[in-house]
C-alpha cells in the first residue's frame, strides 16, 4: 500500500527525548518471560474504584508545601504499607519497602524482592489489596444515618503531613479525619475498594541504572504534581478535536502557542554529527530567545537534544506525538497527564502536545508533501524513488515533520 492508498494505520511506539513511551501510559503491561518470583525491584500503582478520594485530601498553599492530609482510613492504609515486609516475612517472603505514598485516590509502592519468593510478587499485591478492603468493610464501611458518627468514633487519628516513606515521616495531629461517608453509596455492591481491573494492579519493573532513584523521587513528588495539575486544569485538559492548519489533533497544554506569530521547525537526520547538532542548536536557541515557538517531533537524536535543551531553558515548545495519549474511551483517559519533564513544562505553560488523528495522517496534502520530499531525497542521492506504505513508521514520522512545517508557517 503506497502513500496514496487508504487503509488501517498501524499504531507504533515512539521515543521522546530518548525515553520509551507506551501507547497507553497507564495500561497494564506484564513482561513476557519475566520471573515474578525472583529478585527485582517494582513500582506498583493501585487506584481506588472510580478514583474516589477515599484516603484523604490534598492541602497546601503552594506546590512546594502541598501534602496529603490522610483521614482515618488513609492512615490505616499507610500503616499497612509500612508493615508489609514484616507481615510477609513470616510467610517466607524477603521484601523491603523502598518508598510509598498514599494519595487521595491511589497508592504508590516501590518494593524490592530480596530473595526468591514462594509465590509471585502479584500474590503480595493482591493480599495487600484484599486486606485494605477487609479493613474498610469491618471498621469504616457502613450505611444509614449513624454512619458519620460511627466513622468519627472509630477512626484513628489522621496524618498532619504524610511523607514518602511510611509511618515515621508522618506527624499525627489531634483532630479526627473522618472517612467520607458518601463513599458508602459508591462502594455498595462492590467486592473491593480498588479499581476493578483484570490485571489487579499497574506495575513497572525497574531495570535501568538510575531508574530506582528517579522512581522514588517521582513517588515522593506526587503531592506537588497533583497540586500543579489541580491548580492548572486548562493546561492538563485532554482535547480530542483541536483544529489547526486544516488538520485535526488530540492535544494537551498551552493552546495559545498555536497562535504565536513566529514559529520554527526542528528536523534533523539521524546521521547528523555532533558538530551539526551543536550548530543547529545555536541557531534554534537564538531564534527561541528572540520569541520563536519551536515545533518538533523529537524523533532523531539531534531533535531530542535540541528539544531537551530548549525545554530546560524555559523556551516554548510544540511537540508532535506519533502515539502518546490514551485511546479515546480508555478508562485512563480522564486521569492522563504527561510524564516526567513534559509535566513540568506543561504546568508552566511552556508546552503543547499534539497527536494527529488518523484523518490528519491520511490527509491528501500531507501524503503529497511526504511523497515530494521522498522524491527529492531520491534525486539528491541518485537512486530510484520507491513509495513507502502509509502504515509504516517512516511515513508517520515524515508526516509529523510535514505537519510541524505547516503549523509553524500558518
Amino acid at each position: 500500500m503506497g502513500i496514496g492508498d487508504l487503509g488501517n494505520m498501524a499504531k507504533t511506539n515512539d521515543n521522546r527525548e530518548g525515553k520509551w513511551r507506551p501507547v497507553d501510559p497507564m495500561r497494564h503491561h506484564r513482561e513476557n518471560g519475566w520471573d515474578y518470583r525472583g529478585r527485582a525491584i517494582y513500582h506498583f500503582t493501585l487506584p481506588v474504584e472510580g478514583r474516589y478520594p477515599l484516603f484523604g485530601t490534598l492541602v497546601g498553599d503552594s506546590a512546594e508545601t502541598a501534602y496529603v492530609r490522610l483521614n482515618a482510613y488513609g492512615w490505616r492504609v499507610c500503616r499497612m504499607l509500612s508493615g508489609l515486609a514484616q507481615f510477609y516475612r513470616g510467610k517466607g517472603y524477603a521484601l523491603k519497602v523502598l518508598a510509598q505514598m498514599v494519595m487521595p485516590d491511589h497508592v504508590h509502592l516501590v518494593i524490592q524482592v530480596l530473595e526468591p519468593l514462594p509465590q509471585s510478587i502479584g500474590a503480595v499485591v493482591r493480599g495487600f489489596k484484599s486486606g485494605c478492603t477487609k479493613v474498610y468493610k469491618e471498621e469504616y464501611y457502613c450505611s444509614g444515618e449513624d454512619s458519620a458518627e460511627r466513622h468519627g468514633e472509630n477512626g484513628e487519628k489522621g496524618a498532619e503531613r504524610h511523607g514518602g516513606n511510611g509511618e515515621d515521616s508522618a506527624e499525627v495531629h489531634g483532630e479526627d479525619e473522618k472517612v467520607p461517608v458518601h463513599f458508602a453509596r459508591i462502594f455498595a455492591g462492590r467486592g473491593s475498594v480498588w479499581q476493578q481491573d483484570a490485571a489487579y494492579y499497574h506495575e513497572r519493573i525497574l531495570h535501568a541504572p538510575g531508574q530506582l532513584r528517579r522512581m522514588i523521587d517521582y513517588v515522593k513528588d506526587n503531592p506537588r504534581r497533583l497540586w500543579l495539575k489541580s491548580h492548572n486544569p486548562d493546561l492538563f485538559k485532554l482535547h480530542r478535536r483541536t483544529e489547526a492548519a486544516g488538520l485535526s489533533f488530540t492535544s494537551m497544554g498551552n493552546h495559545f502557542l498555536l497562535n504565536w506569530p513566529d514559529g520554527q521547525v526542528v528536523e534533523m537526520t539521524r546521521s547528523a554529527t555532533n558538530e551539526e547538532i551543536e550548530e543547529r542548536l545555536c541557531s534554534v536557541s537564538a531564534a527561541a530567545h528572540n520569541g520563536a515557538v519551536t515545533y518538533t517531533a523529537a524523533i532523531s537524536k539531534g531533535e531530542q537534544i535540541i528539544a531537551r535543551t530548549l525545554r530546560e531553558q524555559g523556551y516554548p515548545l510544540v511537540v508532535l506525538l506519533n502515539d502518546g495519549f490514551p485511546k479515546e474511551g480508555s478508562p485512563h483517559e480522564r486521569y492522563y497527564k504527561p510524564g516526567g519533564v513534559y509535566f513540568e513544562a506543561c504546568s508552566k505553560g511552556q508546552l503543547l502536545l499534539l497527536e494527529p488523528t488518523e484523518e490528519a495522517f491520511l490527509d491528501d496534502s500531507i501524503q503529497k508533501a511526504v511523497e515530494e520530499r521522498l522524491r527529492h531525497k531520491a534525486e539528491e542521492r541518485h537512486y530510484s524513488y520507491t513509495p513507502i506504505p502509509v502504515t509504516s513508521q517512516r511515513y508517520r514520522f515524515m508526516a509529523l515533520n510535514e505537519m510541524a512545517r505547516r503549523l509553524a508557517s500558518q
